[in-house]
């Protein structure tokens, strides 16, 4: 009797660790084997302790969109943050144009532009609005000019006190004359 129960425990045990497989023709037959099955027909892999299938091939092809879709994200990221280095770019090429055609009015390193991979401390918060940041400064030096107070303009730049509700650029004249302006005053 004992030596029934180990040969019938042994051939259970050696059935739980192999494999088995649902095999279905063409024809919708079903087959259950220890083996996969041939290439002709559809294989589910049966886990026995769970009683759940899977099929190898759909797995696969699972796996295979999952990195479909990852590497298509990452593209369409790059290509996002490459358009947006680009128009921070243009940004800026429009405010080195204003400084060099009005050299009395602003200090050749009035707006000094920020480059995407060098970002002061306060900048690399708001990265992703990097090209508005570049053309709120023009705006903002500007504004600071159009008061009548600021004789030239020395520096505009992204503040520490910006917050991501409202970004704040400080301008600083020649005169001593300091201004703030909050990013609600200059899109008005």
């Amino acid at each position: 009797m004992r030596t029934t129960l180990l040969i019938l425990g042994s051939l259970f045990s050696s059935c739980a660790f192999a494999g088995i497989y649902k095999c279905t023709d063409v024809t919708g037959k079903i087959n259950y084997q220890s083996k996969p099955c041939d290439q002709a027909q559809k294989t589910e892999q049966i886990n026995v302790k769970t009683g759940g299938s899977s099929d190898p091939e759909q797995g696969k092809q699972v796996l295979e969109q999952k990195e479909q879709d990852d590497k298509l994200q990452q593209e369409l990221l790059l290509r996002k943050e490459t358009q947006l280095k680009q128009e921070a770019a243009n940004e800026s090429a429009k405010n080195q144009f204003l400084i060099k055609n009005n050299p009395e009015k602003f200090s050749a390193f009035s707006i000094p532009p920020y480059v995407h991979d060098q970002l002061p401390d306060v900048v690399k918060n708001y990265q992703n609005r990097l090209p508005e940041i570049e053309r709120l400064r023009r705006q903002a030096a500007e504004k600071a000019l159009a008061t009548g107070l600021c004789i030239r303009v020395e520096s505009s730049e992204l503040h520490s006190q910006s917050t991501k509700k409202a970004l704040v650029f400080l301008v600083s004249c020649s005169n001593g004359k300091t201004f703030y302006f909050s990013e609600q005053e200059l899109v008005k």
